[in-house]
């Protein structure tokens, strides 16, 4: 029990860390890169398949996937694949971005 009070009071004398600011986020470009398949996600397309969610698009190299809601999860995929760290909505009228590395938004 000592130790659990020790630890416990240890806590509360240490500031909380501060917040930290996402990179990947803060150094995705200005400008978004073209889309290689505007509308469409690249690999359902390549499958033959129109069934998807949503998509997104790679701030890094402009691919379009489907986002996580959908079937085949290609906008996630393709991160795990590249490693391309930020994503946007690629839907009309959405601007917010995703860093898979933190999953944040913002």
């Amino acid at each position: 029990m000592k130790k659990i009070l020790k630890r416990a009071a240890a806590r509360t004398q240490q500031p909380a860390p501060a917040p930290t600011g996402c990179e990947e986020l803060t150094n995705a470009p200005e400008t978004d890169p073209a889309a290689l398949t505007p509308g469409v996600c690249q690999e359902c397309a390549e499958l033959g398949e129109d069934n998807w969610s949503h998509l997104r698009m790679c701030l890094s190299c402009g691919h379009v996937g489907c986002c996580d809601s959908s079937p085949h999860q290609h906008a996630t995929n393709h991160y795990r694949d590249t490693g391309h760290p930020v994503m946007r909505s690629h839907e009309p009228g959405e601007s917010w971005r995703w860093c898979y590395v933190h999953d944040l938004m913002d």
